[in-house]
């Protein structure tokens, strides 16, 4: 039977007394008073999740797989995926080091890897869902408005939403100078998304109530090559003005990819039909957004 012990005692010997992090960190202000103790005390519980809640999933969900219902475009995660997402935010693991502001604990980044080395270690698939929203978060906290963020980072750090990044394409690979998706700007200030995504990982699911797309597209005017790309977001359900969820977004589920090792995670085919985005950054510059993405994730 397949066990998974974490490497508490590892990462302690690193954090404590190889490095002496929280003699460092204590020099900063917003961690004054932190001590090992504590930094203990979540790497132990963090220990505990990954392998009492989603270690068990692991074979189950590798051997099931994520479900598509063409009809709908829904995707059904494997059995246990979705109610161990749910204990993870009733533990308050997702804001682990979000910023306070938007409902984070405000704890180092350090402490944030190392419960995540747990996870991908106990459930790499089940880790790429809560996973990919670290880096969303961290490109709009980067480079969204006030306004966007307001929207968009307190339910995301509370991991009430989830995030994705939409990059490639199926004619361009790792060429993203190459992508077609086009953004057709609106008279409100919005734009209006036209294209094919492949390989998005956890780009449908049912374990959050909204997901956030940051997508790749080009302008109208957009110059060739990588200098003409551009980053939007591109919400599953629009947002109304209260933050209530209001109607489905022109984007969807065309198909899932399978791969080896990951299949409990749904790794989208995603199709923009006319979908309402907005810009993040500046036109044109999207490939900053993206490198901020790809860090955090």
């Amino acid at each position: 039977m397949p066990i998974y012990n974490p490497p508490l005692r590892d990462m302690q010997f690193v954090m404590h007394e190889l490095l002496n992090i929280t003699d460092d960190l204590k020099t900063l202000p917003k961690y004054a008073d932190l001590d090992a103790d504590t930094v203990n005390a979540v790497l132990e519980e963090g220990g505990k999740f990954a392998a009492e809640v989603i270690f068990p999933l692991n074979v189950t969900g590798d051997t099931e797989g994520c479900k598509l219902d063409t009809a709908t475009h829904a995707v059904t995660t494997p059995t246990g995926f979705k109610e161990a997402y749910a204990k993870y935010v009733e533990g308050g693991w997702p804001g682990l080091s979000g910023d306070p502001e938007f409902g984070g604990q405000g704890l180092p980044l350090v402490l944030n890897q190392c419960l995540y080395e747990m996870m991908n270690s106990a459930n790499q698939a089940w880790a790429m869902y809560p996973g990919l929203t670290h880096g969303a978060y961290a490109a709009l906290q980067t480079h969204g408005t006030d306004a966007q963020k307001a929207t968009y980072l307190r339910q995301m750090t509370t991991g009430q939403w989830t995030g994705t990044m939409c990059l490639t394409e199926s004619h361009c690979g790792t060429d993203l100078g190459l992508m077609r998706t086009k953004a057709e700007p609106q008279p409100d200030g919005s734009y209006r998304l036209t294209g094919n995504k492949i390989f998005i990982s956890a780009g449908e699911h049912d374990m959050a109530d909204n997901i956030i797309h940051l997508v790749l597209a080009r302008l109208p005017d957009a110059p060739p090559g990588i200098k003409g790309v551009s980053l939007f977001i591109v919400p599953k359900f629009h947002v109304n003005q209260d933050g209530s969820l209001g109607e489905r977004n022109g984007i969807y589920c065309g198909g899932l990819e399978h791969k080896m090792g990951i299949h409990g995670n749904a790794t989208a085919q995603i199709v923009l039909d006319g979908a309402y985005g907005t810009l993040v950054g500046q036109p044109n510059k999207g490939m900053q957004g993206m490198f901020v993405m790809m860090n955090a994730a």
